[in-house]
């Protein structure tokens, strides 16, 4: 490549939107460009899909949308009076749609680059949206009055040549960015990449290795918050040169936008450098990409505030301890005021008053139910300043019982009617618990987790009544280590009583001590399974070979039958769970990532092979 002789500013700017938000979006916007300029930024990344909303799902496949995101551009276009800005949004052609970005220079659209490679795997479905654009073609398209280039392009801006590569693209060996080796100074890669465990790592060795094989500045954005309901996005940008970052900022964020720019050296290597401390693990994420989620979708649904039923086991308390630090966090970064001006509400004095007002707690017990667990959840409720409730639950139990033993002429025992029994306590929790919810907009937290998801380990129209399941995405295994470390690392001492109690659904009487994994198996051992099972989707013996090192044979294949036994019968169960946050690398969610027949042969044969070991 021959030397620029230049050092430019460049940013981007990680953007939280909702589908079709238009005010909002284009706000957003142009508050971006407006803090982009002031800074001196000459050339400005934004992120896929921003004027729009990327989850605007089957509504890319008309022809309005994109016709009105067209029209809605001309809101932006004024505002790039020196500055390069590039603006995500689909473009409808010859009735195709194709996920573009508009590039605009001092008043003007220089032209609409388009998406090459599609994500089509996991939660995301783009080939049933959009149309795969072929590589280096170009036509011109007439928009407002003028031709401009449509498809697989360079522009040559600032003395320097910038190409361009739409997410997905990246991922890819046979990537555009191939055809820009010597010949781009700059890459752009506007994204909506989800966030998943471990995920970012990846993600900034991808730009790095992608700066250095292209020997080029790469400049990579992303979409903040969680955009339509269940993806996460933890906004980040990155920049890297001819093989080293130069620039990350902090993932996360409960800022409307956040900007980072920095001045680059085209001429030689850049030696200034702006990197950010990150979240390096899992449990570290995972306390900070769900309370941002939890923040986004109270304020988008415009709801009041959060209603969980607090047993003062793991579940439910590591939902409430995952809103405090909802609290914590999003009023350190925003401060306390402008924390509340966001979620609507008047100004508080402190986290533990937000969490009065924002967070209403209720522990539902029963004959069945320990003193241990009510002190438990009780302890937490305060120690994190939430409101509490206490109340039992045995009158509406027994009203049931009586009408149902009237009508069937029989009294029902634990013998013979255990998984009812167990069920009307939970489906008895479900009303009032609604009912406390809807009095004031609040939105029910569902508690099951991916586990109890796996293997119908729950109660339908009992624990899964909700709005929003934030934990169903996450093993019990997982949930049981952090709320260790969200105890011992993240402040939160009101959650010893939860970390000293066994998992219990308290559903049989308490001489029987039940535990949950007196009923499934060891939560590691499903875990392991439903791992090779689900997201390797490997078969019931291929499941046992690849795990009969790490426990007894005859074991092993009693918890690989049960697991895909429970798998098969209960996939009802998961078509009917409350939308859930997308924060592992795979999810039992049949909306966003596994698909099963609700009715099957249960793996009956395969099953079987198990026998002949």
């Amino acid at each position: 490549m021959m030397s620029s002789g230049l050092k430019l500013k460049i940013g981007g700017a990680c953007l939280n939107q909702t589908p079709l938000d238009w005010r909002g979006n284009i706000d957003h916007i142009l508050q971006a460009i407006s803090e982009a300029k002031a800074d001196q930024v000459q050339i400005l990344c934004l992120p896929e899909l921003c004027l729009t909303g990327y989850g605007c799902e089957d509504l890319f496949l008309s022809d309005w949308l994109p016709t009105k995101a067209l029209l809605k551009l001309n809101e932006i276009i004024p505002h790039t009076e020196g500055i390069l800005v590039s603006v995500g949004l689909p473009i409808r052609r010859e009735g195709n749609t194709y996920n573009c970005i508009a590039l605009i220079k001092d008043c003007q659209v220089l032209g609409f680059y388009a998406k090459h490679h599609l994500a089509n795997e996991g939660v995301h479905y783009e080939h049933r949206w959009f149309s795969s654009w072929p590589y280096n073609e170009q036509v011109d398209i007439v928009y407002n009055g003028i031709n401009v280039p449509l498809g697989s392009f360079t522009i040559s801006q600032f003395d320097i040549t910038i190409g361009f590569e739409i997410c997905e693209d990246a991922w890819h060996l046979n990537r555009p960015g191939s055809n820009f080796i010597n010949k781009a100074h700059l890459l752009l890669n506007p994204s909506a990449s989800h966030f998943a465990f471990n995920k970012e790592s990846f993600r900034e060795n991808l730009v790095v290795e992608s700066s250095k094989r292209f020997n080029c500045v790469y400049l990579y954005t992303n979409l903040l918050g969680n955009e339509a309901g269940r993806m996460i996005y933890d906004g980040d940008v990155l920049i890297a040169q001819k093989g080293k970052l130069i620039a990350h900022n902090k993932r996360f964020s409960f800022k409307t936008f956040n900007l980072l720019s920095q001045i680059v050296d085209f001429d030689t290597q850049t030696a200034d450098v702006q990197i950010l401390e990150q979240a390096t693990s899992s449990l570290q994420e995972f306390g900070q990409a769900v309370p941002l989620a939890l923040f986004d979708y109270l304020r988008k649904s415009r709801s009041d505030g959060f209603v969980i039923s607090l047993s003062g086991g793991a579940d439910s308390s590591s939902i409430a301890v995952l809103v405090a630090q909802m609290v914590r966090l999003g009023t350190k970064e925003l401060g306390i005021s402008n924390f509340c001006e966001k979620l609507g509400i008047e100004p508080m004095k402190d986290e533990k008053e937000i969490m009065s007002k924002i967070m209403v707690t209720a522990y539902q017990g029963t004959e069945n139910s320990s003193s241990a667990t009510l002190e438990s959840a009780q302890t937490l409720a305060q120690s994190i300043g939430a409101t509490f409730y206490h109340w039992r639950i045995d009158d509406e139990v027994s009203s049931y019982l009586q009408k149902i033993q009237k009508a069937i002429g029989r009294k029902l025992t634990w013998e013979r009617d255990d998984i009812a029994l167990q069920n009307i306590q939970a489906r008895a929790r479900s009303p009032i618990i609604w009912l406390l919810a809807n009095l004031d907009r609040y939105l029910l937290l569902t508690t099951s987790n991916r586990s109890e998801g796996s293997v119908g380990y729950t109660t339908m129209d009992g624990d899964t009544s909700g709005s929003i399941a934030p934990i169903a995405a996450v093993d019990k295994y997982f949930l049981l280590e952090w709320l260790q470390y969200a105890e011992l690392h993240l402040d939160y001492p009101g959650l010893r009583k939860v970390n000293e109690l066994q998992p219990s659904a308290e559903l049989r009487p308490l001489s029987s001590t039940q535990t949950d994994e007196n009923d499934l198996m060891p939560y590691q051992a499903l875990q392991a399974i439903e791992l090779q099972a689900i997201r390797n989707r490997k078969s019931p013996l291929e499941v046992y070979q690849l795990l009969k090192t790490d426990y007894a044979s005859d074991v092993l294949v009693g918890w690989i039958k049960k697991f895909y036994h429970l798998w098969a019968v209960n996939q009802w169960k998961r078509e009917r769970l409350a939308p859930s946050f997308h924060v592992d690398d795979y999810n039992v969610d049949p909306r966003t990532w596994c698909r099963f027949p609700i009715l099957s042969g249960a793996f009956r044969e395969e099953l079987e092979e198990l026998d002949k070991l």
